[in-house]
């Protein structure tokens, strides 16, 4: 059984595209962190299992885990659609590779040639440092996300935490794409965003806590 897992919060411009394409699912949590726009509406009219849960994506995370019933999870962002075709590259995974987690192809929804730069390096950082962003979705067995310790209920680099505790021998790419909005990098820059991005996890990576990394982060 495969339970999808979606942390929410104020989601609403992106929440029902990734709905939909997650219809696949046996089972879809999404763990909504106290919405003020209609997403629990959207939750509820899609079906999914609504999970009430404190803000942060790691907590969040942690408890759609917690809630979902199936022994394969795929925890997916809000704002991230998976592309046609997805379901039947995780279902050969699960049944090829019990033992290792995956991710998806990191693609963002523009067509400015900035998109295209940014996803190479994308590429580029999870194929060399097996380092894929929770934006790439993360398909992993409840028996190794146990085995691991599961997600930690940090602020910030809580995608990170997790998968280097599940190590580069155990992870694999799907050839399938996650679809990410771009809104972030169009609202904040393309280079402001990318280099802010790679700043805190250069800071993560040499020892500042993740807390401290959230309040800079806001």
């Amino acid at each position: 059984m495969l339970s999808v897992v979606i942390p929410s919060l104020n989601a609403r411009g992106t929440l029902t595209a990734c709905l939909a394409a997650v219809d696949q699912a046996d089972e879809v949590v999404l763990v909504d962190a106290g919405s003020s726009d209609d997403s629990v509406a959207i939750a509820e009219r899609s079906g999914a299992r609504l999970v009430h849960g404190s803000r942060g994506r790691g907590t969040q995370l942690h408890a759609g885990a917690l809630a979902a019933e199936g022994d394969w999870l795929l925890f997916l962002h809000a704002d991230t659609l998976l592309a046609p075709g997805w379901r039947e590259a995780v279902d050969l995974h699960m049944a090829s590779r019990p033992g290792s987690a995956a991710y998806f192809r990191f693609r963002l929804d523009s067509d400015d040639r900035r998109a295209r730069i940014l996803e190479w390096a994308v590429v580029a950082r999870a194929f060399l440092m097996k380092l894929p962003y929770g934006d790439q979705a993360l398909l992993i067995s409840r028996n190794l996300y146990e085995e691991v310790g599961g997600f930690r209920p940090l602020p910030l680099m809580e995608d990170v935490d997790l998968v280097r505790r599940i190590g580069r021998r155990r992870l694999r790419s799907l050839p399938v794409d996650a679809v990410t909005s771009a809104e972030r990098w169009h609202r904040d820059g393309w280079l402001r965003r990318s280099a802010r991005n790679l700043l805190y996890l250069l800071l993560y990576r040499v020892g500042v806590a993740p807390q401290r990394l959230a309040k800079l982060y806001d």
